[in-house]
């Protein structure tokens, strides 16, 4: 899909840019700091979807809304939450209110409709290669494939990789939705688990290579080993 950024403030234009570079899905046409000069553009060009701001200079985000007709998907991004139920008037895909995490992009992208609908065979969703995990003060970045399981700790869930662990404030469920559900699949109440790193079940374990050992839960044993054996 090809897309826009109209975004005044310089710093939230590369953190668009680099995200939008890391969605596969996504080709970045062009970058506008007002709302005048993206309507010169979408005159001579069509794009898919558009990334705006709702506070810009000369005319805001919302006023912008008002002149395209036919406007594209329309995800927004302001650091003012006020204005979230009246920009659904103009049937926004999503409301990204900043600063918003690269998982909280993602799914904004997957909310995007598809206007042809895929075929069985074609049929396939669009999943990062990597994630920031906000640790501290730090936002990390991790390859999705080094992580080997996935635990639930109270309000908290811990992201387990060969060498280390982050703990993260995303809850089981939300990792859930935002990692490939081919591969990461729950195996038990509070842990999902990598299947690409899994060496052996035994029992009601499964036995990951590096020597981790995740419990496997016995409501979910069935339909695990049932999807392991398809994949």
């Amino acid at each position: 899909m090809n897309c826009i950024i109209i975004e005044d403030q310089p710093p939230a234009q590369r953190i668009l840019k680099k995200y939008i570079s890391e969605v596969g899905a996504l080709t970045l046409d062009a970058t506008f700091s007002n709302g005048i000069e993206a309507i010169n553009f979408l005159q001579t060009n069509s794009v898919d979807v558009i990334f705006l701001d709702i506070h810009l200079p000369k005319i805001s985000g919302l006023d912008f809304l008002e002149t395209i007709t036919n406007p594209p998907h329309i995800i927004l991004t302001t650091a003012f939450p006020d204005y979230a139920l009246e920009s659904y008037e103009w049937s926004v895909v999503d409301y990204l209110l900043k600063p918003f995490s690269f998982q909280r992009f993602v799914k904004a992208i997957a909310k995007i409709p598809q206007s042809i609908p895929p075929s069985n065979s074609e049929k396939r969703t669009t999943f990062p290669d990597a994630l920031f995990i906000k640790s501290g003060y730090d936002h990390i970045k991790i390859q999705v494939n080094d992580i080997l399981y996935i635990k639930s700790d109270g309000d908290y869930t811990e992201l387990f990789l060969a060498q280390k662990k982050y703990l993260s404030s995303e809850p089981l469920r939300y990792w859930e939705e935002c990692l490939d559900n081919q591969q990461f699949v729950r195996i038990q109440k509070s842990f999902v688990v990598n299947t690409a790193h899994i060496e052996k079940i035994s029992g009601n374990c499964a036995y990951l290579i590096g020597g981790a050992k995740v419990p496997i839960g016995r409501a979910y044993k069935e339909t695990f080993l049932n999807q392991l054996y398809k994949t």
